[in-house]
């Protein structure tokens, strides 16, 4: 299972439409998870055209965007567990393991800067932003292949 990962997209501040860099790495997904800050609920539709769209509520995402404060779901025998704000860097692989406990991985969003990080039995995730990269040298998002319940491989990939 191919996985698309973004987060922060800030429509339409920042993302006026889909960068054609996402957009390829969009082309031949099977899901497609977004960390919150979606800003409009237009970009939802705008990514459910490539494939189907799991999303969080970001602390910028008004009640217009149709969004749990926190998910929990299964790709592919992968338990995954998505939250805007993972909170301070210091303890949150504790924390994360804490608020989901039965995740494999927990995929997060709202500092914009890309992190893959393991410890305490759990992989966390942060894609970065395509469109709003703060003080990182590219806008990112993160690809993930997951093969029967197995992250076999989780990518930071630059989009600008």
């Amino acid at each position: 299972m191919n996985v698309v990962v973004l987060s922060d997209t800030h429509a339409p501040r920042r993302w006026k439409s889909c960068p054609p860099p996402v957009a390829d790495r969009l082309r031949g997904a099977d899901a497609i998870l977004h960390a919150g800050d979606v800003c409009v609920p237009s970009v939802l539709d705008e990514l459910a055209a490539f494939a189907p769209v799991h999303v969080v509520k970001g602390n910028n995402d008004g009640p217009d965007v149709p969004a749990p404060e926190i998910l929990e779901l299964t790709l592919d025998g992968l338990r995954v567990g998505m939250i805007h704000d993972s909170g301070p860097a210091k303890g949150r692989l504790g924390r994360m393991r804490r608020l989901f406990p039965e995740a494999d991985l927990v995929v997060f969003g709202h500092s914009h800067i890309p992190l893959d990080e393991s410890g305490e039995g759990l992989r966390i995730f942060n894609p970065g932003s395509p469109t709003d990269r703060r003080r990182q040298p590219y806008g990112t998002i993160g690809v993930l292949t997951i093969e029967r319940g197995v992250l076999k491989e989780a990518r930071i990939v630059a989009v600008t």
